[in-house]
């Protein structure tokens, strides 16, 4: 361990604490949020190559090479079967209810999320990304949001009732990782 290595971790921890406190709407929260370190990277980063190579996608590969390189990841989702109770259809349903009787017949797919989902909720789940990643650049500590950490941490098992989850790598060195990075 490093002593940067070490602040990454606290910021991490901060950056937790801006995913929770995060506004939401209704003022219900949805969001789970896991901290990855330590030897659960290089399963993170497994989990993220299988997926890109059984599913032809490169990028998953190139991703989790960051992954593994970071001193934590913070993998933040939001619940899936919640909504907001407005039947505002912006999900393409015209009730939530039904939303969530489309959620019961697609859990059997195998796309990289679950859904349909609430749209005011995904707002959610973007809201509170953004306000771990504004903690993460106030404290100097290079970070990406990726997709892909999202769906390795999910196909894992991990984030448990989560349809979506979005995963922030950071590092703490003199180059940042996350920059010239190949397709």
């Amino acid at each position: 361990m490093t002593l940067e290595s070490d602040a990454v971790k606290t910021v991490a921890q901060l950056m937790t604490l801006s995913a929770r406190t995060a506004p939401k709407a209704r003022g219900t929260d949805v969001i789970q949020t896991m901290l990855v370190a330590g030897k659960d990277l290089k399963i993170l980063a497994q989990a993220m190559r299988e997926f890109g190579e059984s599913h032809d996608a490169p990028f998953f590969i190139r991703d989790a090479g960051n992954v593994e390189m970071s001193d934590a990841c913070l993998i933040i989702g939001t619940l899936l079967e919640s909504t907001v109770n407005l039947d505002c259809g912006g999900c393409g349903y015209s009730t939530c209810a039904e939303m969530l009787q489309a959620q019961e017949e697609n859990s059997g797919e195998t796309t990289p999320f679950r859904g349909p989902n609430c749209t005011l909720r995904m707002a959610d789940l973007g809201i509170a990304v953004g306000s771990a990643v504004k903690t993460a650049s106030i404290h100097n500590v290079d970070n990406r949001v990726m997709y892909t950490a999202g769906v390795g941490a999910l196909s894992l098992g991990w984030l448990e009732g989560c349809g979506v989850a979005y995963g922030i790598p950071l590092r703490a060195s003199g180059k940042n990782i996350f920059f010239d990075r190949t397709r």
